[in-house]
C-alpha cells in the first residue's frame, strides 16, 4: 500500500474505524499501535521510575492530523492535545498546502548552548582573553567527556565568551559551550560538559564558577518551513480567495506590530507546535521557552511566522524557531507511546522530527488566521467544543451528537444552555 496522509472523511469514522484504518496502513506492529493509542500506553509501573512520587499516569486525547506533506514525503501526524479545533484546523490547512506542494522545511546543525557563569574575576577582559587562548584545549576536553556522542559525530562546536554586569554582582563571564548533540535534545550532555569544564575555567581566570546550564534559548539549532497556497483555494463558503489572502496577510501584520496581538498569534503557532512534541515525548516546556524567547531576539516581541503573496498572488508562509528536540534518550525512548509516534511519522533523526514540527506549527497558524479573517475564531471552534460542552452537561452516547449540534446551532455554547436543551431531549424520549 502507498502511504498517504489523505485520508477523507476520517473525521466522520467512529472511533474504532479511525484505529482500524491508521492500523491497516502496517506503520506499527499490534503491540505498537496499542501503545499509541493508549492500550495500556505508559503504565504507573512504567511512569514510577520517571519521575518522583508517582501515583499514576493522567491522560490527553491523542489525535492523527492528516494531509501533511512535508519535503515530499507523506506524514501522519500524532497530536497530543485536550483542545478541541487544533487537530482539525492543523489537517485542513494541510490539504490546502498541500495543493501547493506541501511545506518544505529544514533545520540548522543540532548545536546547543551551554552556559558557564564565572564570578569574582578581577579583570574580566583579561580572563576572556586567557579562555579563548585556551580554546582548542577546553573544546577537546568537552568532546572527550561524551565518547558515544563523539562516536557519533557530536561534541563541542565553538566557545564564547561574554562580558555581562550586574548591580547586583557586578561585571562577571559567561562562557557559551557550542555542542552538537546529534538526535538528542541535548540538556544532560551539555550539563554534564558544562560541570566539567569548571575547574578548568576557574584555574584560568582565576575566579568562581557558579551557574553551569543549558540555555533554552536555543538560536544555534533553528527549524524552518515555509508553504504556497494556490490563492483559488482559499476561497470558500463566498469568500474570494484574493480577500481571504490578504486578510491572512493583513491579520499577520497586526502580530508582526503588535505583542499583545503576538503573544496570541504565536500561541496558536505553539497550538500546533506543542501536541507533536508532547506526543514524542519532547520536552514542550523547553520548546515554549526558546520559542517566546526568539520571538523577542530584536527586544521586541514578535511574531514568529510571515505572510506573504508571491507574483503569483498565491499566499506564502514561513515560520523559524528554535526547536531542541530528539529521537533519543530521555522519555522518547522510555515512553511506549512517544516510541510508536515516531515510527508512525518515519522519523529517523532528530532533524526529520524538528522540520515536521515546524511544519505543523504553520499549518496551525494558518489556520487559525484563516478563521480570524474571515467568519471569525469562534465558529468552528465552538462547534467541536459544543462536544465538550454536552459531555460537562451530562450527555452520554447518541445524546452528546445531538446536544452538540442544538448548541452549535443556537449559537450559545454553555452548559446551562446545554442542560436546557439535554432536558427537553430526554422529556421527548
Amino acid at each position: 500500500m502507498n502511504l498517504t496522509s489523505r485520508i477523507p472523511g476520517f473525521y466522520n469514522l467512529p472511533l474504532e474505524a479511525r484505529r482500524e484504518r491508521i492500523a491497516a496502513l502496517g506503520l506499527l506492529s499490534p503491540e505498537e499501535f496499542a501503545a499509541l493509542v493508549g492500550e495500556p500506553g505508559l503504565t504507573a509501573a512504567q511512569a514510577d521510575p520517571m519521575i518522583e512520587n508517582v501515583v499514576g499516569t493522567f491522560a490527553l486525547p491523542l489525535g492523527i492530523a492528516l494531509n501533511f506533506v512535508v519535503n515530499g514525503r507523506e506524514v501522519l501526524v500524532p497530536m497530543a492535545i485536550e483542545e478541541p479545533s487544533v487537530v482539525a484546523a492543523a489537517s485542513y490547512m494541510a490539504k490546502l498546502a498541500r495543493a501547493g506542494g506541501g511545506f518544505t522545511a529544514h533545520t540548522s546543525a543540532p548545536e546547543m548552548i551551554g552556559q558557564i557563569q564565572i564570578l569574582d574575576v578581577a579583570d574580566p577582559h583579561e580572563a576572556r582573553l586567557r579562555i579563548l587562548e585556551a580554546r582548542a584545549e577546553i573544546l577537546e576536553a568537552a568532546t572527550a567527556i561524551d565518547p558515544v556522542l563523539q562516536r557519533l559525530g557530536g561534541g563541542a562546536r565553538d566557545l564564547e565568551v561574554r562580558i555581562l554586569h550586574h548591580p547586583a554582582v557586578g561585571d562577571f563571564l559567561v562562557v557559551h559551550l557550542i555542542y552538537d548533540v546529534r538526535d538528542a535534545m541535548g540538556a544532560n550532555a551539555v550539563n554534564t560538559a558544562c560541570e566539567r569544564l569548571a575547574p578548568r575555567l576557574e584555574a584560568l581566570t582565576g575566579g568562581r564558577v557558579h551557574l553551569r546550564i543549558l540555555s533554552n534559548l536555543a538560536d544555534r539549532r533553528i527549524a524552518r518551513a515555509r508553504c504556497t497556497v494556490p490563492v483559488d483555494s482559499l476561497a470558500f463558503d463566498g469568500f474570494r480567495g484574493e480577500d481571504v489572502r490578504d486578510g491572512i496577510i493583513a491579520a499577520w501584520a497586526f502580530a508582526a506590530a503588535d505583542p499583545y496581538r503576538a503573544a496570541t498569534h504565536n500561541k496558536g503557532i505553539m497550538n500546533g507546535i506543542d501536541p507533536v512534541v508532547i506526543a514524542t515525548g519532547n520536552d514542550w516546556r523547553a520548546v515554549e521557552a526558546g520559542a517566546h524567547a526568539y520571538a523577542a531576539r530584536s527586544g521586541r516581541y514578535t511574531s514568529l511566522s510571515t505572510w506573504g503573496k508571491d507574483a503569483d498572488g498565491n499566499l506564502v508562509g514561513t515560520l523559524e524557531l528554535p526547536l531542541a528536540v530528539g529521537i533519543v534518550g530521555g522519555a522518547t525512548r522510555v515512553h511506549p507511546a512517544a516510541q510508536a509516534a515516531l515510527k508512525l511519522m518515519g522519523v529517523k533523526t532528530a532533524a526529520q522530527l524538528a522540520e515536521i514540527i515546524a511544519a505543523v506549527g504553520l499549518a496551525q497558524n494558518l489556520g487559525a488566521l484563516r478563521a480570524l479573517a474571515t467568519e471569525g475564531i469562534q465558529r468552528g471552534h465552538m462547534t467541536l467544543h459544543a462536544r465538550q460542552v454536552a459531555i460537562a452537561a451530562g450527555a452520554q452516547g447518541a445524546e452528546i451528537a445531538e446536544v452538540a449540534r442544538r448548541l452549535a446551532e443556537s449559537g450559545e455554547v454553555r452548559i446551562d444552555r446545554a442542560q436546557e436543551i439535554l432536558a427537553t431531549l430526554r422529556e421527548n424520549l
